[in-house]
C-alpha cells in the first residue's frame, strides 16, 4: 500500500462543483482506495483491482441503459 502522503486522490469528472456528496479515489498497486471527500481523514474503503474493474464495467453498462 502506498504511504498516505504519496497518494494522489481524485474525484470523478461527474462530480458536481458544489462540493457535496462526492467520493474521492486513489490508485494503489493493489487496487483502489475510496473515501468521502467531506471527511478525508476518516475511514477509507479498500477495493481490490478485480473488484474495481468489475464495478466500473457494471457502472458503464448501467449508464448505457439510462
Amino acid at each position: 500500500m502506498t504511504a498516505p502522503s504519496t497518494r494522489k486522490w481524485f474525484k470523478s469528472s461527474y462530480s458536481g462543483g458544489s462540493g457535496t456528496e462526492c467520493v474521492e479515489a486513489a490508485l494503489t498497486p493493489h487496487g483502489v482506495l475510496v473515501r468521502d471527500s467531506k471527511q478525508p481523514t476518516e475511514s477509507q474503503l479498500t477495493i481490490s483491482t478485480p473488484a474495481w474493474t468489475a464495478f466500473l464495467a457494471e457502472a458503464r453498462r448501467f449508464r448505457r441503459h439510462l
